[in-house]
């Protein structure tokens, strides 16, 4: 546990770096979170260190008990309250920070962390790769029940991982890096030309700056 939890403070570490590096007008960008935008993901992320337990449950009755919608008005809200300094500024005096997800310990933590950050840096279209380490234990905590939240239609396709040695699924293959497999996984729709195999463009598409 010591070291996924270690695994989890240089995820948050790295990721304050790319963010420390990002001009303002990237804040606004959209990511592969649909219809949320850099500013949106850090406000998502930080919130569990700014909001105590006892309000995220109030949110959460106010949202008649869907953690999906909780969290979609949580992150539009502190995002419109919040500057990019102020969410940079949560996340690097949070590094450390013990929050785990509800049953998902620090492997949990780190697979919401790792996820999100991709979100950013894949939908900026910024070349960064996840260190091998944290992309196994991410992949490794995944259950059926993980995959089947996502709802990602990987009915008759294979993933392949390049870079590492994972797999999921039977059928066509779709090869890529591992994060890239990952978001799949979650959902997300990727940039052209980050997948290859007959079914890759199932997962491609849907970012605004993409043509």
């Amino acid at each position: 546990m010591d070291d996924v939890r270690a695994a989890v403070a240089a995820e948050r570490r790295d990721l304050a770096e790319v963010l420390s590096g990002l001009p303002e007008e990237q804040w606004d960008a959209p990511t592969l979170c649909e219809g949320w935008r850099v500013r949106e993901v850090v406000a998502h992320t930080t919130m569990p260190f700014r909001v105590s337990l006892p309000r995220t449950m109030i949110e959460l009755v106010k949202a008649r008990g869907n953690i999906d919608r909780m969290a979609d008005r949580s992150a539009r809200r502190d995002a419109g309250q919040l500057t990019s300094e102020d969410l940079l500024r949560c996340l690097k005096d949070n590094i450390d920070h013990p929050w785990t997800p509800p049953g998902g310990g620090p492997g949990g933590a780190l697979s919401h962390d790792v996820i999100h950050g991709l979100d950013i840096t894949v939908g900026l279209e910024i070349d960064r790769r996840v260190p091998a380490d944290r992309m196994k234990i991410v992949l490794d905590g995944m259950r059926p029940r993980n995959v089947a939240y996502f709802k990602a239609g990987l009915d008759g396709v294979e993933l392949r991982a390049t870079d590492l040695d994972w797999g999921y699924g039977s059928g066509e293959p779709v090869e890529g890096l591992a994060q890239d497999l990952l978001l799949v996984i979650c959902g997300r729709r990727l940039p052209p030309g980050r997948l290859t195999g007959a079914e890759a463009g199932r997962f491609e598409g849907r970012a605004q700056e993409w043509t």
